[in-house]
């Protein structure tokens, strides 16, 4: 079994120190994303890519319309309100329960070491996984023509760790304005414009290499995966962590992402 010494790349990402946790966590606030590049070492980001590679054929692949606050289409909003005007998300993905006990991504997604790096970075008290073995981790897909819509996410925070860009396409992009889930505000004149694809300046881009670890504001920051262009796949990773114990996914959000409930 390997350690969390051979899996982060310490020399680069010193997880376990004060003045780096500190460093990260104003980072994370000045620009709502923080990007970690060669988090892990070289050794450990083959071993992932190849489990992923071997799950790959039992990924469970479901097609998705859903407005950009993840809702179905209503019949009480005008057709050409931003917030009811459909997006598509369509990917394949493999449960937490897929994966080896003893993989690196276990080894990683339980270890003190970084879940202290996640709460300090974060600013949050206490960090637990799922308690449905389904959700805790997530090997995600994008083949060929597949893409993840615009949207704001339910959760406060996603972490994400990219195993595979994709050479054309697949491209994550945001913006850092247009909505503020606290005061229950958004801006939908500039939504608007994002999602009919008006050309915006406030409208961001990011190309994540291999290996990446990345932390982002997703309630409050409208982004996308763009679709992918290539033969190769998209490989990401979402390492998903509640701020409360005792949470599972819904048996319906199971079955639409998982295929099963249990």
């Amino acid at each position: 079994m390997n350690t969390i010494e051979n899996i982060i790349n310490f020399s680069k990402h010193p997880v376990n120190n004060n003045e780096y946790i500190n460093k990260c966590n104003k980072l994370i606030k000045q620009n709502s994303i923080l990007v970690l590049e060669n988090f892990l070492t070289d050794k450990s980001l083959k071993l992932i890519l190849d489990e992923a590679k071997s799950l790959e054929d039992k990924a469970f692949y479901c097609m998705q319309k859903h407005t950009i606050l993840l809702n179905k289409k209503s019949e009480k909003l005008d057709k050409n309100d931003p917030l009811n005007q459909l997006m598509i998300s369509d990917k394949g993905c493999i449960p937490h329960d897929l994966i080896n006990k003893n993989s690196d991504l276990n080894i990683l997604y339980n270890s003190n070491i970084f879940k202290n790096f996640i709460k300090n970075v974060l600013d949050l008290k206490l960090i637990f996984p799922y308690v449905d073995k389904l959700s805790s981790i997530n090997l995600n897909y994008y083949q060929k023509n597949q893409q993840l819509g615009w949207h704001f996410d339910n959760a406060s925070f996603a972490i994400t760790l990219m195993i595979q860009s994709s050479p054309l396409g697949g491209e994550f992009e945001y913006i850092t304005e247009g909505r503020d889930s606290n005061k229950n505000f958004i801006d939908k004149n500039l939504i608007s414009d994002i999602i009919n694809n008006n050309d915006h300046k406030k409208q961001k881009k990011l190309n994540v290499n291999d290996g990446t670890l990345v932390l982002f504001y997703g309630r409050n920051y409208l982004h996308r995966v763009t679709p992918v262009e290539s033969k190769i796949p998209r490989i990401l990773i979402t390492l998903n962590y509640n701020e409360e114990d005792n949470i599972e996914l819904s048996e319906n959000a199971r079955l639409t992402f998982f295929g099963r409930k249990s």
